[in-house]
């Protein structure tokens, strides 16, 4: 039996006050969404208002839509803004006996700034005639927009006339639309939050990204204040999950409403969804629409101050632009956006701009870098990465390539963490790049394949000046490489050594060598190592001091040699022996002690002749060793004989 799916899409209106938006949501939905007092003394919608609708597909599928109601007057854009910023369709509505109006056009270029790809036209009030040459002046003002294939349907909510029409319709239109990603990266940008009584702060908006469930751990930003749902709701439905494209409500008992709390503009995500950023490298583009005689059409110049509106928030900004001191109507620059509180952006995420008096619309744009910082602005490499994500900042491949360009090298589980792409999408492209050369894949450090070879090269290089300066080391020193190599990162450092000793070298201890190298002494060094074995050898079991050992820069030289290749053994900071008189000492203790018994330190330095200067750290050795154990003063024999 087949089974019947639901999707859930979001839908808002727009359009010019006055023009019917609500009135057609009620006629729609059943629903009035005006809720406020004034909004009813006024009669005009003043903040938003929902409303749920099921429609049914051409194919059978259901239709869970949930409809924004936003107002159209011009005191209240902000608050349009915030009701479209997470939707899949648009209903742009216009009204027969006005036609195309001021608000009209600005909400339209508001739509296309936050890159809404399909709207449907209602004509409302078509009962007062003018359907003709009010569809034909829709149809010229759509004409060089991404709407001008959009279907017009005429209707009148006092006669019910096109109400199925536009129902209708919009199924149809949903039903080509892609259902909302979940890419695991859930936002709830907020456009409510209010208490109520016996169950405490209750947030509402449009859930996208990814699906969230009741009891799950979540932080609000850009407060940053944990908090646990306790219930989840949508259109007043119990859910243990909600999924992208729900109008969602969430009760979050351990919050409070308002700055302290949470409120409009707020996002509810994951932990894992990184921090807020008050710095944003951005794509910025302006309408070529604007009237060239409204306030809206001035040039930005460099240094402007703004007002950004993203999801449901707004905040001050100052403009910097990358080339140029201003942007004229019909252009698009790259910029950066320096906001006075922080925002949790993704790349690709669009956003609006007004002016700083709140009274115009000037421009739109796309967030590029999400974590950008005003130092680095204008450098090179900065600058070409800006350039290279400007061409295409929805292209997955162009956001990884970019990236990793960018930073060089990138934690795998941290790459574009911002970002509208799934972890399974990333590594299918990383796995690919893998595959054709471009990049490297080791120990979850993600580079470009040039940059990755030029660091082996010189790492390489190092090690082996290092066996050629220094054969008698045991290898250069792994510290003194990093240092060289100025690798800050620890986690990038552990990936080059682990892929450097997949073949050709070995990690000895502290140190790095090829698998080939043998430490040796050089020629000229040999009558030093001489010297210091028949210093050694004089008094086997009481050699003299170490300083006396190793009086020059050539002795010391010499003896960490011996040390590194076993032949000397290190029992304490000034006592030293040689290996087979190391190995004879430690035989004739545990024959002393297996005869006579437990021991003290002061027998065994007399029977093997030795002194307490070499017999105390030497037996403290044997206990770490499990050779020997102390018993108050004595020594027994420990497990290992």
């Amino acid at each position: 039996m087949h089974q019947v799916t639901t999707r859930h899409f979001i839908i808002a209106t727009a359009g010019h006050v006055d023009h019917g938006k609500s009135a057609l949501v009620k006629g729609l939905t059943g629903t009035d969404p005006d809720r406020l007092p004034e909004e009813k003394a006024r009669g005009i919608t003043i903040d938003l208002g929902f409303a749920k609708l099921n429609l049914t597909g051409p194919n059978g599928e259901q239709f869970n839509v949930g409809i924004v109601d936003v107002p159209g007057h011009e005191d209240f854009v902000r608050n349009m803004i915030a009701g479209v910023g997470s939707i899949d369709l648009a209903l742009l509505v216009l009204a027969a006996d006005d036609g195309w109006m001021p608000q009209t056009e600005e909400h339209l270029q508001i739509l296309t700034y936050l890159g809404i790809q399909r709207i449907i036209v209602a004509l409302t009030k078509c009962d007062l005639g003018k359907i003709d040459v009010v569809t034909a002046q829709i149809r010229a003002e759509l004409e060089r927009t991404p709407f001008k294939d959009s279907q017009i349907i005429p209707t009148s909510v006092r006669t019910g006339e096109g109400i199925t029409n536009l129902k209708s319709s919009l199924a149809k239109e949903l039903a080509r639309l892609r259902p909302p990603r979940d890419i695991g990266k859930p936002r709830l940008f907020v456009d409510r939050a209010f208490a109520l009584h016996g169950i405490g702060t209750v947030v509402t908006g449009t859930l996208s990204g990814g699906s969230i469930r009741r009891d799950q751990d979540v932080v609000v930003q850009p407060r940053n204040l944990s908090a646990r749902i306790r219930s989840i709701q949508n259109h007043g439905r119990d859910l243990e999950i909600a999924q992208p494209g729900m109008r969602t409500a969430m009760n979050l008992p351990d919050l409070s409403v308002g700055e302290n709390g949470t409120q409009r503009g707020d996002v509810i995500t994951l932990r894992e969804g990184g921090s807020p950023q008050a710095t944003i490298d951005v794509l910025i583009e302006r309408s070529p629409r604007v009237n060239r005689n409204s306030p809206a059409a001035r040039p930005i110049k460099n240094g402007s101050s703004v007002q950004v509106h993203f999801g449901t928030s707004r905040a001050a900004a100052k403009i910097t632009f990358l080339d140029g001191s201003a942007l004229a109507a019909g252009q698009n620059a790259i910029a950066q956006l320096r906001l006075e509180s922080p925002i949790l952006a993704f790349v690709g995420d669009r956003f609006v701009l007004r002016d700083s008096s709140e009274q115009n619309t000037i421009a739109g744009g796309t967030v590029l870098d999400p974590e950008a910082d005003r130092a680095s602005f204008r450098s090179n490499a900065q600058v070409r990465f800006l350039r290279a994500r400007a061409t295409a900042p929805h292209d997955i491949d162009v956001c990884v390539r970019s990236e990793i360009a960018l930073r060089e090298f990138v934690l795998r589980k941290a790459l574009l963490n911002k970002s509208p792409f799934s972890d399974g999408e990333i590594s299918e492209v990383l796995a690919r790049l893998q595959r054709a050369g471009e990049i490297v894949l080791c120990s979850e450090i993600v580079t470009d394949r040039k940059t990755w070879q030029q660091l082996r090269e010189r790492a390489t290089s190092l090690i082996d000046e290092a066996h050629n300066c220094n054969p008698e080391r045991a290898g250069l020193d792994l510290n003194e490489l990093r240092s060289t190599l100025r690798v800050q990162e620890s986690n990038v450092f552990e990936a080059l050594i682990a892929d450097l000793c997949v073949k050709d070298f070995i990690r000895k201890g502290s140190a790095i060598a090829r698998i080939s190298h043998r430490p040796v002494l050089p020629a000229d060094l040999e009558p030093v190592e001489r010297k210091i074995r028949e210093s050694l050898s004089h008094k086997p079991f009481d050699p003299p001091p170490r300083r006396e050992i190793e009086p020059d820069r050539r002795a010391q030289h010499v003896l960490r040699f011996l040390i590194e290749s076993g032949q000397v053994i290190e029992v304490g900071p000034d006592a030293v022996l040689l290996r087979d008189n190391f190995e004879h000492m430690k035989t004739r203790i545990t024959e002393f002690i297996s005869k006579h018994g437990p021991a003290t330190v002061s027998e065994l330095r007399q029977a093997l002749e030795s002194s307490r200067r070499i017999m105390v750290p030497l037996l403290e050795r044997l206990d770490r060793d499990g050779v020997t154990r102390r018993v108050e003063d004595k020594r027994i024999l420990g497990r290992i004989i």
